[in-house]
């Protein structure tokens, strides 16, 4: 139960990174998870510049990659007391695959995929904006990326003890 609720305190997390970046300057502030050709586009079309879009770069991967490095294995290894390779793996596997589904499956399918939300005018040609060779990017990211991660995590934590 522990691990689902820590599940969906990182699927929060998320979401609040993709409202809070689109609140404030509408998708075009988060034009950086969009593929190139739509952020050649919103620059041409003056609605933002490449070096908002550096800046939101960094500032969005570290509000997304912090808290699967940090914040995932913290909950691991101090709040569960995960103990070992393995039990730490499983349990980063376990909250990072529902954090991943729900990126996948809500954020990218229903919310980008299905929703005017993530629109941004004078780009609608460009859609879909997550086409299918960045959905395999994004599911192979999920499904044998985070794997990797966090069989590293859990090997580094194992030599220091935990």
């Amino acid at each position: 139960m522990l691990l689902i609720i820590e599940g969906m305190a990182m699927c929060l997390i998320i979401l609040l990174v993709c409202v809070i970046g689109i609140a404030h300057d509408g998708p075009a502030g988060l034009v950086t998870f969009y593929e190139q050709d739509v952020k050649d586009r919103v620059i041409e079309l003056g609605l933002t510049t490449p070096e908002k879009i550096r800046k939101s770069t960094i500032i969005s991967g570290i509000a997304v990659f912090i808290p699967v490095l940090v914040l995932i294995p913290y909950m691991v290894y101090g709040i569960n007391g995960a103990e070992g390779f393995r039990q730490g793996f499983t349990e980063m596997i376990a909250i990072g695959m529902i954090y991943g589904l729900f990126d996948r499956f809500f954020i990218d399918y229903y919310w980008v995929g299905k929703t005017n939300a993530w629109n941004i005018p004078g780009t609608e040609d460009l859609k879909p904006y997550i086409p299918r060779q960045a959905l395999i990017r994004k599911w192979f990211g999920t499904l044998i990326g985070f794997p990797i991660i966090f069989a590293l995590i859990a090997w580094i934590m194992t030599l220091f003890g935990k």
